[in-house]
């Protein structure tokens, strides 16, 4: 993207502010953010920050591309309040895209989720069936059928990328402030080497497509750039358990640190015990690959601990 006006909602969070932050280097970006999970000093100073609230009137919609990523977005968040996860993020969404609409814009990047394909250790693609069973889920399910409905009724561009366990770090990275809803690669990395006992639910037995933040930047960006419509999935296509992710982290950081076991909260017939990237759809529209591997990634975690 070069030379356009955009605004990033969410844009003081963890992914928003990558986003805010690599589009500023040739483009015009507002970053919006309540200030909830998101805060100014993750957004670069050519970054132009609004402190708003998706639900608010007269949003600064007057550009050529909305990157919408605003949203409540954990299970505890909507189990505990499920009227404002639903307004947070399906009113947010619908608030938003109608502003924009109204201001001429016509390109929409929204954030969706992998949860929604449940238990997966073959890749998921975009097409096979899904279900609800928390709130989070049925909310980012709304926001894809509102899109279907943008597309469909005002032929609008609406792209929802469902993000496979996104991560960057704690002590470089834009997830600190996100603290106990940051990833597992920067929790665990962070209490290992603070000498902590990372904390894991369950047998450790569960696994995720953990995905480097740099490749859903990318990814985002070149769903705006070829104006994509549909659901895409950003994912390596690769999953690596819990417990190998503590053994990774203990030989990267020339620790040994054990894990703590602890029952899982969350009910059993809800949480997601595995999940798998099919990225083909995303790959074949717009050349999309992940670049960064999961022991790079981790790398590049545990080098902020130097």
């Amino acid at each position: 993207m070069q030379d356009k006006r955009i605004l990033v909602t969410g844009g003081g969070g963890f992914i928003g502010s990558n986003l805010a932050n690599s589009l500023a280097a040739e483009n015009d970006v507002i970053a919006l953010d309540d200030g909830y999970l998101g805060t100014v000093d993750n957004v670069d100073e050519r970054v132009e920050y609004v402190e708003r609230t998706v639900l608010d009137d007269d949003l600064p919609t007057d550009v050529d591309v909305v990157f919408h990523l605003a949203a409540l977005s954990s299970y505890a968040m909507h189990e505990d309040d499920p009227t404002t996860g639903a307004r947070v993020n399906v009113e947010g969404f619908v608030n938003v895209v109608e502003q924009a609409r109204d201001d001429g814009c016509d390109t929409v990047v929204y954030a969706s989720t992998s949860s929604i394909y449940g238990d997966r250790t073959d890749p998921s693609p975009e097409d096979m069936e899904v279900h609800v069973n928390t709130g989070y889920e049925a909310s980012k399910l709304a926001r894809e059928n509102y899109a279907e409905y943008f597309h469909n009724h005002y032929d609008m561009s609406l792209a929802g990328m469902r993000f496979f366990s996104v991560y960057q770090g704690m002590e470089d990275g834009a997830e600190e402030h996100k603290g106990e809803y940051a990833n597992l690669i920067a929790q665990f990395a962070d209490d290992i080497a603070n000498g902590e006992n990372p904390v894991i639910w369950g047998d450790g037995t569960q696994t995720r497509d953990f995905t480097h933040v740099d490749d859903i930047v990318r990814g985002l960006e070149l769903a705006a750039d070829h104006e994509l419509t549909g659901i895409y999935n950003l994912g390596t296509g690769e999953q690596y358990s819990f417990n190998y992710l503590v053994d990774v982290l203990n030989e990267t950081l020339g620790t040994d640190v054990e894990p703590v076991y602890e029952d899982n909260p969350i009910p059993e017939n809800v949480y997601v015990h595995d999940t798998c990237a099919d990225y083909s759809k995303i790959h074949e529209a717009t050349g999309w690959e992940p670049t960064i591997s999961f022991e790079a990634g981790v790398e590049r975690v545990c080098e902020q601990y130097d």
